[in-house]
Order: C-alpha cells, then structure tokens, then sequence
C-alpha cells in the first residue's frame, strides 16, 4: 500500500509503514525524529487516539517536530532532546507504557551533514566537531588533539573498520605535534596524504569511489557520539519494552550497525519471543536509488514480539546475549603489545 508522500522523504518510506503498521491509538516511539518525516506519517496512521514519543539529540529538530507534529489530532505528544537509548529506563520506571510500534532511522539527518559547522563531511572546511547535540560530550578534534597512537588506531579500527588504522594514528600524532588538528580538512588532507595523496588532489582514487578519509571520519563520528553504545543499549532493553503483539523496525546505514541488529533478532527469535518479519533486510529500489543515493546503504529490519513481556526475561547485565559489544568506546588497550589487533599483520611466505 502506497502512502502519502512527506515534503521531506526519508529512506525506505514506502517500506517501513508497509511492515511497521501502525494502527489506530497505538503508543508509538521515534527513535531519530530528524525531519519529521516517519513521524508526521506515524501521526497520520495512529490518529487522534494514538500517542507519540520521539527522541533527538539535536534542539533544532525537536524544535522543528513541534511545530509540524503540534497541530496534528494527536492523544499525547511527547518530544525528548536525549538519545533513544533512555528509552528503556522510561519504560521499566513506568514513566510512559510498554511500546506498540518502534522506529529507529540510525542515519543522520541531511540537514546536519550539509552544516559545515557541525563538521560531518569534509566537502567544505569546518571545525572538527561532528558532535549530533549539544550535550553530547568531547568533539572529534577533542579526541584528534588528546588520544595517544594506540587509541586512536584502536577507536579507527574498530569503529572505521580502516585496514590503515595504525599509519593514519601515527600520521594525526605527527601532525598535532606541530600544529592542533581543528579543521575537516586538516584531517582529510592528513588522511590521504597516508594513502599517497596529496593535499588538495581530487577525493576519488584509482582504488573505487570512495574517499580515503571516509572511514576515518565515520569512526571519529560513531565514538564522539557514541552510536554503537546507545544502539546496544536499545537492543538490550528492547525485549522489556515492547507490549505484546509490539513491532519494531530499524533502518542501518552500515555493517557495525546492521550486525548487531541481525543479531538481537535471530536472538529474540531463537528464544521464541517472537519472528522476523524480515528475514532479510529490505533494501532500496533502483528507482529510490537514483532519487536518493543516501539510500543505497540503507537497510531495514522488522522483528514482531508476540509473547508476554513476563516470558522475556533479559539478562541485562549481560550485552553479548542480543549481539551487542562491550567495552570501552573509545577502544580498549591490549595489555600484551603482540596482541594488538591493530598492529600491522606481515603475509608470510609460502
């Protein structure tokens, strides 16, 4: 079934709403506003008997979802400027009841990537912030400046998934020896000057269409605003906050994230709480790829619980259960220095 088009489409519009499906007074959560456009939609299926609750770390959209969602005929509207992984706290101190229908949108806004203040793409120079709210803690160029060589391979590595973890790490400790690292650009040019590059050369290389400075800023990205530790949080909590016959989906825009998404899935469904309404992710269309490339990564996910929330008993002391990750977010310190999974690797011989 085909819906209403928003002024601002997100990814996988059509898709979501197909598998989510939001009935009347539901009590539905947003896990990334944005825009708005899942939400007003979400509004429109609800109803005015229906209640709404949406998270964003960023003022200005929270700001925004008011004025487009305020007016709408809505029961209860609530907007929280935090991260969705408070969500399962809200739910288990009875602050808001058990969830019916739950989207997570894990991209980030166009609008924020445009903002060469915020300093999530190095297209144009700007502060090395790329902190998604106000609150969110240290900035990138607060980790560039601070971090020794061993953290920042490991925070590269882990989060960037950069084979050239360790030589990019050197390269930032050389550079901010002399001079702070405190511009995108800096960093790009530092970055590619690693692969062969040299400073100002065109992004594309011989070796595919993808800069060599992406995954450095991705990693950068992931840890200051610690995405894979909220994202863990949510799956963890998910099986106590949703209310039986509860939907949830979730769109991931790369393997960190879609990994442990899977994971949490076949987990709750091995344990019998409910099935994968998906047994593979839904992916974009030629036609939406070529409208909106930002939707060629885009994956979506639907799981449904059917079981009482009394029969799902997590072990919330214990992450790895649901496929999630411990640890330190900015990467832990291997203790014996030939351990060291960032440590360049020698092929051996035959």
């Amino acid at each position: 079934m085909s819906v209403a088009t928003p002024p601002h489409i997100p990814v996988l519009f059509n898709q979501v709403f197909e598998l989510l499906e939001p009935e009347p007074g539901d009590f539905v959560v947003d896990c990334t506003l944005g825009m708005s456009g899942h939400a007003r939609e979400l509004v429109e299926r609800i109803g005015p008997t229906g209640r709404l609750l949406g998270f964003d770390l960023d003022p200005q959209h929270i700001a925004e979802a008011r004025v487009t969602l305020g007016g709408m005929p809505l029961d209860s509207l609530e907007l929280r400027q935090e991260s969705f992984s408070a969500l399962g706290g809200l739910v288990e101190s009875g602050k808001v009841p058990p969830v019916d229908r739950l989207l997570a949108d894990l991209g980030f806004a166009s609008s924020q990537m445009d903002d060469h203040e915020r300093g999530l793409s190095f297209s144009h120079d700007g502060p090395l912030d790329m902190r998604l709210g106000p609150d969110v803690g240290p900035s990138a160029a607060d980790l560039v400046n601070t971090l020794d060589e061993q953290e920042l391979a490991g925070l590269i590595h882990r989060f960037g998934e950069e084979r050239r973890a360790r030589p990019i790490a050197r390269a930032i400790i050389h550079a901010r020896s002399q001079q702070p690292i405190q511009t995108t650009g800096q960093l790009a040019d530092l970055v590619r000057q690693v692969f062969g590059l040299r400073p100002g050369q065109p992004m594309f290389t011989r070796r595919g269409r993808i800069d060599p400075a992406t995954r450095t800023f991705m990693a950068l990205r992931i840890a200051v605003n610690q995405e894979l530790e909220h994202l863990d949080r949510l799956l963890r909590d998910m099986p106590a906050i949703m209310a039986p016959g509860g939907r949830v989906a979730i769109i991931s825009f790369h393997s960190l994230e879609d990994r442990p998404v899977k994971q949490a899935m076949r987990s709750w469904s091995d344990q019998g709480w409910g099935r994968r309404i998906t047994r593979k992710p839904v992916v974009a269309d030629e036609r939406e790829r070529c409208e909106n490339p930002r939707s060629r990564s885009a994956k979506l996910r639907v799981f449904a619980f059917e079981s009482a929330r009394e029969a799902r008993c997590p072990d919330r002391n214990t992450m790895e259960r649901f496929g999630a990750r411990g640890g330190d977010w900015i990467g832990e310190r291997p203790e014996d220095p030939a351990a060291d999974p960032y440590r360049p690797q020698r092929k051996r011989r035959r």
